[in-house]
């Protein structure tokens, strides 16, 4: 069996997530059927991880395997017209049969965008906040992040997971085209992890909770403790590390770039 990487991105408007569920369409159940469709042979495709509906990727890996070599950049072409317009494949590149698009994964980064205006034109990838927030409060709260391991308390509840446990090396507020930009980065990220995170931060900001009051939600190891999840649609999947060489075939593509003003 030969396996290939493929990168792509998508608008997660329409979908309920990647993960194929019953009874709802899914980014994963899309492109599994249009492989499959021009590959001539049932297919499956393996995510790099799941995302919640409504979350958007600008970077995005999957994988699929086939009994003999394809032409895979000719695919990559024809996946482009035979997808729907809120797909987009990027390149298709063949790995060793060792490397998984979820399990060889180094790292993971988001982004989550948030405007104290409206945005009639950026409104399905900017969360609206009507309330001035204070991005120091929240960016010192934020480095708390680097002290712990076990963030039980931003994890959806009664998810199968073995462990709470995440190591996460980036957290910082920036403002950025007129947008107030969270940038978090870890080994891997929980179940509306990062929307659970962003919502107590904005408590923080609106001076709602405090600094310590976030550290003593970190600590309870208690969902309940955490701020609301913010809306899904100012989140962005944005960037996926792999071991070389296959990070050397993959690019990033910032969702900034589809975010600033010039490009509405």
């Amino acid at each position: 069996m030969q396996r290939y990487f493929i990168q792509l991105a998508y608008n997660g408007s329409n979908y309920h997530g990647w993960q194929v569920q019953p009874n709802a369409i899914t980014v994963q159940e899309v492109l599994s059927k249009a492989v499959s469709v021009l590959t001539r042979k049932e297919t499956e495709v393996i995510g790099a991880g799941r995302t919640d509906t409504g979350v958007h990727a600008s970077f995005f890996v999957a994988h699929f395997e086939t009994s003999e070599p394809i032409d895979h950049d000719y695919l990559c072409r024809k996946l482009g017209v035979f997808l729907p317009t809120d797909i987009s494949v990027q390149t298709i590149f063949p790995v060793d049969s060792e490397m998984h698009a979820r399990f060889s994964a180094l790292s993971r980064t988001y982004h989550y965008f948030i405007s104290n205006n409206k945005e009639p034109f950026r409104k399905e990838f900017v969360a609206y906040c009507p309330y001035p927030l204070d991005i120091d409060s929240m960016n010192k709260a934020a480095r708390l992040l680097f002290n712990y391991i076990d963030f039980t308390s931003f994890s959806k509840l009664h998810t199968d997971v073995k462990t709470n446990n995440c190591k996460i090396m980036k957290a910082e507020w920036r403002e950025e085209n007129g947008l107030l930009v969270f940038e978090i980065k870890a080994d891997r990220f929980l179940r509306n992890m990062v929307r659970a995170i962003v919502g107590s931060l904005v408590d923080v900001g609106r001076r709602k909770s405090t600094v310590e009051g976030f550290k003593a939600i970190i600590e309870a190891k208690n969902r309940c403790q955490a701020g609301t999840s913010v809306p899904a649609n100012g989140l962005f999947l944005t960037n996926i590390e792999y071991p070389e060489p296959v990070n050397s075939h993959l690019t990033n593509l910032s969702s900034s770039l589809f975010l600033s003003p010039g490009a509405c």
